[in-house]
């Protein structure tokens, strides 16, 4: 994806959804919406942070596949 809008917004339904992303990243569910449709720019900094947010999510997803496995 070489759109940083459309590659965010496929970000966002990783996490869930606008809600779910929202608390990932600490920012308001309006203001994610307005990356999203484009209304604001999706800066170089949001897309590191979302980047951040989406490495604990596979740890946090790993651990879980791992305790399951090991059941």
């Amino acid at each position: 994806m070489n759109d940083p809008q459309e590659h965010f917004a496929h970000c966002i339904q990783v996490f869930g959804g606008v809600t779910a992303a929202s608390r990932r990243l600490g920012i308001d569910e309006r203001a994610l919406r307005r990356f999203v449709s484009g209304e604001r720019p999706v800066t170089p900094t949001l897309l590191q942070d979302t980047a951040k947010a989406l490495d604990a999510l596979i740890a946090e997803a790993s651990a879980a596949r791992r305790a399951i496995e090991s059941a």
